[in-house]
């Protein structure tokens, strides 16, 4: 039981020295959520989190490129987590399973859909949280699909299981909802999920905060998983922009004019206007203005050559 809430909480990045310390003021058998707390409460941080804060060593490497290595290269930046251009991905994987099996299986197949395309994309910290219980045989009121599937991202050190255990016949499982909001509030990440954790918000404010701004949702098209251009809406950012630390906005100067040639800004306007290439972009107040000024200005010389001897 020690040895597997050690392994754990390292899967989770806290390090050895402080489990134990937490595991001896709690005991033994204390429960993953109080030991969690804990280690919150102590201040202690994932490894991943402290060798961030820990001031790097510079290093001289060619303009607009973060390492040596070639990768994905996303918003003009290479594409991993270690230039910090990518934000962590934590998935609740019980919500995705359950939404490609159309809410009757828990389809892991979705699971790995999802995994793929963040991996795809260039992501190098992805989490899958999925309850211990999803662990045994299937039985026939929880069906499960391609269950080898959990086996293998375990493997890769992405999927990790939330605690569970029988007590006199009764399975006691922890909230798993909790590991994901508080990992991804940790990590400053993503959270994956179309579920809106409304007992969470009213929790924690912070929470509360976190998960309206970091909360994707998705959708699964012909087995194609399918997050939105506009996470927090039209007006909110780009999905590029909303999975990257490093928000690139887009130059107005040429993003092309909402109103095309019906736009009466003229030179005022903001957006580009292929047609105007070559035209004085005034406005069509400043061309009426500049159509009147001419005839006076030729009457007024026309009186003044009269007027002199």
């Amino acid at each position: 039981m020690h040895q597997s809430k050690m392994d754990f909480f390292c899967k989770l990045g806290y390090g050895k020295q402080d489990i134990c310390k937490v595991l001896e003021n709690l005991g033994q058998e204390a429960l993953e959520d109080d030991v969690l707390k804990e280690l919150i409460r102590m201040g202690s941080k994932p490894q991943a989190l402290e060798s961030q804060a820990q001031p790097s060593q510079l290093k001289l490497v060619a303009r607009g490129s973060c390492s040596a290595a070639a990768g994905p290269k996303w918003l003009g930046g290479d594409g991993s987590d270690s230039c910090d251009s990518l934000r962590p991905i934590v998935i609740d994987g019980s919500n995705v399973a359950m939404s490609h099996g159309n809410k009757e299986v828990f389809s892991c197949w979705g699971i790995q859909l999802a995994v793929d395309w963040f991996r795809d994309r260039g992501h190098t910290y992805i989490k899958v949280f999925v309850p211990l219980w999803r662990k045994e045989p299937p039985r026939q009121d929880s069906p499960i699909a391609d269950q080898h599937i959990l086996e293998e991202l375990e493997k890769q050190s992405i999927l990790v299981y939330t605690p569970s255990r029988k007590v006199k016949g009764k399975r006691v499982v922890c909230y798993d909802d909790r590991y994901i909001v508080k990992v991804a509030y940790e990590r400053d990440g993503v959270i994956v999920s179309n579920d809106h954790y409304r007992d969470l918000q009213n929790e924690n404010p912070e929470w509360k905060w976190f998960i309206e701004q970091r909360l994707l949702m998705y959708s699964f098209v012909s087995n194609r998983f399918m997050p939105p251009d506009d996470p927090l809406g039209r007006h909110g950012p780009t999905l590029s922009n909303f999975l990257s630390k490093k928000p690139v906005l887009p130059d107005k100067t040429w993003q092309p004019c909402p109103y095309g040639k019906k736009c009466t800004y003229g030179n005022k306007c903001k957006f580009y206007h292929p047609e105007r290439q070559h035209q004085a972009q005034l406005s069509v107040a400043d061309e009426l203005r500049a159509k009147t000024m001419v005839p006076l200005a030729l009457g007024k010389e026309e009186e003044r050559c009269q007027c002199s001897p």
